[in-house]
């Protein structure tokens, strides 16, 4: 059914949940549990304000449409790992450990459509880079891992 906005609502397939991402990239996986941050009033508080988050756990920024979005860390309390994605949901840049409180700009660059924001250091540990894909509903059926290929 419509949404009012003129696309179409599509149930997620198993494993393919709006509370979940996972990533995939060469023999790597992750997994983690997202906050999702959807407009302009949950996009500009973001993580602001948290003592800490789960080792598991993260905030999806998602964008009406792809552009060039830019983040700084001011009130932010925990580093953090930016992770900045196409509308293909495929990985374009990193941003890690980003500085608690500070107000420098951090550019995803042009063409973004959604953030992952993780625990500072994890990209690394996990080996999350550039061209890993990610596997989430707002991605649509054009997405590099889309949903209906979620299954096992």
């Amino acid at each position: 059914m419509p949404d009012g906005a003129g696309e179409a609502l599509v149930t997620p397939a198993p494993g393919c949940e709006m509370d979940e991402v996972r990533l995939r990239w060469g023999e790597g996986q992750a997994r983690f549990s997202v906050e999702i941050a959807d407009d302009a009033a949950e996009r500009s508080q973001g993580l602001m304000h948290r003592k800490s988050m789960a080792r598991s756990a993260g905030m999806l920024f998602i964008y009406p449409k792809p552009g060039h979005v830019s983040f700084w860390m001011r009130n932010t309390l925990i580093p953090l790992d930016m992770i900045f994605l196409d509308e293909r949901g495929v990985v374009q840049r990193v941003h890690s450990n980003a500085i608690p409180l500070d107000e420098t700009p951090i550019s995803g660059g042009p063409g973004i459509f959604a953030v992952l924001e993780i625990n500072g250091g994890l990209a690394r540990a996990f080996g999350i880079a550039p061209g890993a894909q990610m596997l989430h509903p707002a991605f649509g059926s054009a997405a590099a891992w889309p949903c209906a290929g979620a299954g096992g």
